[in-house]
């Protein structure tokens, strides 16, 4: 697999202003490539969150997918990164993403002072962007399409101009939240992944990546026109 120094799809017009790039970064997109990443995150308290055999189930195999989904490595996650119900004071409508990308969290408004919140890569350093958008549309084992942009830093991208069929080698897995400005696809999405060691790290070039079996219960509940919000970093 090829991956880009940032995720797909090319920046259009009213777009969040940051670089004409992809999302993942090269190392990502690298066939089961996120070995070596150092996993950062906050302390905290083990008790607070999922055991590991809980986590098991949470994160084992989705074997009815069009791709099976395989189980997830969760002794290669931080405990504070599971998927949890939190106390989340916000004015914000259920429903409503809030991405956290300092503490490496999204976050899913509730009601009534809850969130389901879930651990995420975020974009690296210089990469990282604040303000609203909102989903614009939605796909499953999505096509993904290099830009021009990085066919032109890296040829071998190039064999993918046409679109690279969906799968879990496709960087977007799963499924994928693009996100819209003004009526125009931006460069973000929030995508899904199936290399735990991302997680709780800065990685892309903007976009926000969840655990696949995070990303699928996201999906699930999220309709079109759900506001997101990044704050800043």
């Amino acid at each position: 697999m090829i991956m880009d120094r940032g995720i797909a799809g090319a920046m259009g017009k009213g777009a969040l202003s940051r670089p004409r790039s992809p999302c993942l970064n090269r190392r990502a997109f690298l066939f089961g490539s996120a070995a070596g990443l150092a996993a950062l995150g906050l302390a905290g308290c083990a008790s607070d969150y999922m055991s590991l055999a809980e986590a098991e189930k949470v994160y084992g195999p989705v074997p009815d997918e069009k791709f099976p989904i395989p189980a997830v490595d969760v002794s290669k996650v931080k405990p504070q990164y599971f998927r949890k119900t939190v106390r989340y004071d916000s004015d914000e409508a259920p429903g409503t993403i809030i991405i956290d990308p300092s503490k490496y969290y999204v976050y899913r408004i509730e009601g009534e002072g809850n969130a389901t919140r879930y651990g995420a890569n975020v974009g690296r350093d210089g990469f990282r962007w604040s303000g609203e958008a909102y989903v614009g549309r939605k796909a499953e084992w999505p096509i993904w399409t290099p830009p021009k942009e990085m066919i032109a830093r890296q040829p071998e991208a190039g064999k993918y101009a046409r679109g690279m069929p969906g799968g879990l080698d496709n960087p977007l897995g799963a499924r994928v939240l693009y996100l819209y400005q003004n009526g125009a696809y931006t460069l973000y999405t929030i995508y899904s992944t199936s290399d735990p060691e991302t997680i709780g790290n800065g990685i892309t070039s903007g976009c926000t990546g969840l655990l696949s079996q995070d990303m699928i219960d996201l999906y699930s509940r999220t309709p079109l026109k759900t506001k997101v919000i990044v704050l800043p970093a």
